[in-house]
């Protein structure tokens, strides 16, 4: 076992060292990401018992990131590559103390909470999409993406049970008081904390700003345009699987603690599982990746709908801790290589394709938000927490046929 270990060390040092900064930069923040995904929104149903506020809190950070991404192309022209991309991860920080420091939950403090979270997701992704493009290439993006999805994976286990553990335990035990917005605050100190060591680790890279060229347009290649429907079709399941958790969670079985031990379930599997996956697997592979990961969503969404109770949710999680990761890794290197094809026939910006992506996945998640928030307003919470992951589930495998086009087309 331990000279396997020793192997994959060695293996991992075999890659450039720009890919070898973005992976660890990556990991360490990788410990932040599931904190803010799924707690913020178990803070949010917390304190205010409203579904609907998560769901705004989702899309005012939704609107957020296209915005940020178009300011982040501008200021790359004057600023290092790596000073936005740490200031985007110490962005997060800010807007999780801008929730915690609220008298009152109402739409206009989460919007803003929303809006602030947008820009630092907008400057960690528009930077961190350009680094892998960068740093990576088509033969090894397999590898890069199963192991960060094997990062991802493995802290969306760790870091849920153990916040959800201490949030549990301070209701439970009474510690500071009984007060969990104590608790949440120690939780947001501790993400300050990995933000600024994950922005040291960045520096140690060399990396080099995109070309200072036009990279706004409007019109693209019919390639693109096709990238760009498959972009939409996976904000519609961004815009409500992030908090779909949260919310079904705390309705359905009402505990945090619950919350981080479900996303602990099966999830090491899955772990494994991604990290063989990207050692393993070929470019050839990625349409059956794909397409088993939104099999995989959409069973888990029928389960939901159907059982709509704490085993129902448990299952939902379980289909979804796997599905997610496996979308991952085998969506981000189909992007990546289209637009590596896109920016060579149109001799533009590659920055330009990560702007225009960002845009198609926003579309989506409007399209996914507001299915929910129609369906929570005029027909109820209940129903929208139902049948919103069903249509979304069924749409997205639409997906498939989209990616397989994308992937045998002749340009």
């Amino acid at each position: 076992m331990l000279k396997k270990l020793v192997n994959e060390y060695r293996v991992f040092y075999t890659y450039p060292k720009g890919m070898r900064i973005l992976l660890i930069t990556n990991l360490i923040y990788s410990l932040v990401l599931p904190i803010i995904e799924m707690f913020i929104g178990a803070y949010i149903m917390r304190n205010s018992h409203e579904a609907k506020l998560v769901v705004i809190f989702q899309l005012a950070l939704y609107s957020g990131i296209p915005l940020t991404f178009a300011i982040n192309g501008f200021l790359l022209r004057k600023i290092k590559i790596a000073w936005l991309y740490s200031f985007g991860m110490l962005l997060s920080g800010v807007s999780m103390s801008a929730m915690m420091m609220l008298h009152e939950l109402d739409a206009t403090g989460i919007g803003l909470a929303g809006l602030i979270m947008g820009l630092s997701y907008g400057f960690f992704w528009a930077n961190r999409d350009f680094l892998a493009l960068e740093t990576t290439n088509d033969n090894n993006r397999n590898y890069y993406y199963g192991l960060e999805s094997f990062f991802y994976t493995l802290t969306g286990v760790i870091v849920p049970y153990v916040v959800g553990v201490f949030i549990g335990a301070t209701d439970e035990h009474h510690w500071f008081g009984g007060n969990t917005n104590v608790a949440y605050r120690i939780v947001t100190a501790s993400v300050f904390l990995l933000t600024i060591i994950s922005s040291i680790v960045v520096h140690r890279g060399e990396f080099v700003n995109p070309k200072q060229e036009r990279f706004i347009y409007f019109r693209f290649h019919i390639l693109w345009r096709k990238m760009l429907g498959l972009a939409t079709l996976k904000g519609l399941a961004q815009g409500y699987i992030v908090t779909a958790p949260a919310m079904l969670i705390m309705k359905l079985v009402g505990n945090e603690d619950v919350l981080g031990t479900v996303q602990a379930i099966g999830a090491i599997f899955s772990a494994i599982v991604l990290y063989l996956i990207g050692r393993m697997a070929k470019p050839k592979h990625r349409i059956y990746i794909f397409s088993f990961g939104l099999l995989l969503f959409a069973t888990g969404s029928f389960i939901n709908a159907g059982l709509y109770s704490s085993l129902g949710v448990i299952l939902f999680m379980l289909c979804l801790v796997m599905a997610r990761p496996l979308l991952d890794v085998a969506y981000f290197p189909i992007q990546l290589k289209v637009i590596d094809r896109v920016a060579a026939i149109e001799k533009r910006n590659q920055f330009t394709y990560i702007l225009n992506h960002e845009l198609g996945l926003y579309l989506g998640r409007l399209i996914g938000c507001g299915l929910f928030i129609l369906m929570a307003s005029y027909i109820g919470e209940d129903f929208a927490l139902k049948y919103a992951l069903v249509i979304i589930g069924l749409l997205q495998l639409l997906s498939i046929f989209v990616a397989k086009n994308i992937i045998n087309s002749k340009y």
